[in-house]
């Protein structure tokens, strides 16, 4: 079996490795098809209730990340995902019995190397989720990243098409069924509710997609926000980023995402934004002013699951974007920033608090990230003072 050289950090003691090994060993075990074929993931032990059974749920948390693709996709079972995936699994044992227990994780994007691969998601990627689902019980959603179905906004390209059949294949017992009112049929798009929180994933490949944007609309449109008091979106590529694909470079998608999803997020009081794309934490807040009075918007950027990691490359240009969303109000603040070093972004996942119309985030960073503060401190409360 071969493993990285380095996990990102020269001061990782080698014995890491072997538990790396010897844990990634255990779970290829779990893989019971060929190679090259795909059986889909578990089904969790404990299925997400439907929505009329969690009407009266106003308090319990999730996990988020995002960008677990590996070094050796397709070879060995993701060595450094299968560290996050631990220490997910320590954390979901011990909110079991608190007041918040943890009810789903959502991934947003980029789960392996080369998503029309079918193999680098039966060796490398299905049996760590088979462990969330089975050891941690809990649902599992993915979206979907530019890793996943190729980059091309051609909906007909070869490369998105075999990354579609794959995603569908490996996710047909995880996401809502083709045909369900909460999925898109043939996008891998859909949405599902939680107690007093709506989820929508969609594919943020191809943002200027109009049926795929009039279907979010008219979810977000019918939704019933006497229940639904919060909404959330989970999706690959950020608006805003100061990483690798951010900073002085603007992305197709995230240009595209600025003009005509942040409108939209913003008629419809979305309140959090869960990307990735970038491999690195960070956090912005979107504030703006509407008929009803102020309101925010936080983006939370998490794409620590296992890719290569990323640095700090600069602000990214916000005057045109500021200037449009201008009648509104609209303001921006990057309230984590990350490291300028990739060695100070470590690998982690967001565990998402909500009680109420209440929400809160907290980091965990695995390995040699421990102790890792974005905020001065490890979470931070989503929410302006009352003026």
């Amino acid at each position: 079996m071969r493993l990285p050289a380095t996990i990102h950090r020269s001061s990782v003691a080698l014995a890491t490795f072997a538990i790396i090994s010897a844990r990634a060993s255990t779970a290829r075990a779990q893989t019971p098809a060929p190679a090259d074929s795909i059986v889909p993931s578990l089904p969790p032990r404990a299925p997400l209730p439907s929505e009329s059974a969690t009407a009266g749920v106003t308090r319990f948390s999730f996990i988020a990340y995002g960008d677990t693709r590996g070094r050796h996709d397709g070879v060995d079972v993701q060595a450094e995902h299968t560290l996050v995936i631990e220490s997910m699994l320590g954390t979901i044992k011990k909110a079991a019995s608190g007041p918040d227990a943890i009810r789903f994780v959502l991934q947003s994007g980029d789960a392996i190397q080369n998503g029309s691969i079918a193999r680098q998601l039966s060796v490398s990627y299905i049996p760590l989720i088979n462990r969330l689902t089975q050891e941690g019980g809990v649902p599992y959603f993915l979206s979907v990243g530019n890793h996943d179905v190729g980059s091309g906004t051609d909906l007909l390209d070869p490369r998105r098409v075999s990354g579609l059949r794959n995603y569908f294949a490996a996710n047909a017992r995880l996401i809502p069924p083709e045909g369900s009112p909460r999925r898109l049929r043939g996008y891998p798009t859909y949405a599902f509710g939680y107690g007093n929180t709506f989820f929508v994933a969609f594919d943020s490949d191809i943002p200027g997609d109009e049926t795929q944007f009039a279907w979010v609309k008219s979810r977000l449109e019918g939704l019933d926000r006497r229940r639904y008091v919060n909404v959330a979106m989970f999706f690959h590529h950020p608006p805003f980023s100061s990483g690798h694909h951010g900073g002085a470079t603007l992305e197709q998608q995230a240009a595209a995402i600025r003009s005509k999803w942040m409108p939209l997020f913003r008629e419809h009081h979305v309140r959090l934004l869960l990307t990735g794309h970038e491999h690195l934490f960070e956090h912005w807040v979107e504030r703006y002013t509407d008929e009803s009075g102020p309101h925010r918007i936080d983006e939370i950027v998490s794409g620590g699951g296992g890719a290569p990691l990323y640095a700090y490359t600069g602000e990214p240009d916000l005057r045109d974007y500021l200037k449009a969303g201008a009648p509104e109000k609209v303001s921006l603040q990057h309230l984590a920033r990350p490291s300028s070093d990739a060695g100070g972004n470590p690998f982690h996942y967001v565990v998402v608090h909500v009680d109420g119309d209440r929400i809160s985030v907290e980091v965990i960073a695995v390995d040699w990230g421990k102790g890792f503060a974005p905020y001065r401190s490890s979470g931070a409360v989503l929410v302006d003072p009352t003026p």
